[in-house]
């Protein structure tokens, strides 16, 4: 089920936001100050190419207080709005009975666009 969904899902648009970014980590990278931002773009991108069968969790141990300034910092540039738009995605997904898995998948996006510091992507 993951592998249809997976192919499905790139198909219809996690292609698109994959590129979308990676292309924003790249911009990103090409600042010093922008690096750890970009970082978490490239996790969100490799996230988004195949979300199916991968979660999300917090990582062990305490992520510490410069995880939490670097997500209020990412609130206010664009994770506000990256997270509105998932929410958009999913909710429109939503309602089709067919739709479903991939608004799963689109809340799964939301939340790490929302606090991507001092979180992880695994199988």
């Amino acid at each position: 089920m993951n592998l249809i969904g997976n192919i499905i899902w790139l198909i219809f648009g996690g292609l698109a936001i994959f590129m979308e970014y990676l292309v924003s980590g790249f911009a990103m990278c090409c600042t010093i100050v922008g690096i750890p931002w970009g970082i978490q773009c490239f996790k969100l991108a490799f996230l988004a190419l195949f979300p199916f069968g991968k979660k999300i969790r917090v990582t062990e141990g305490n992520p510490g207080c410069l995880s939490t300034l670097l997500n209020i910092i990412w609130f206010f540039i664009g994770g506000l709005w990256i997270a509105l738009t998932h929410l958009g995605f999913g909710l429109l997904l939503a309602i089709t009975i067919i739709g479903l898995p991939f608004a799963k998948q689109h809340f799964k996006l939301m939340g790490l666009s929302l606090t991507p510091f001092g979180r992880e992507v695994y199988e």
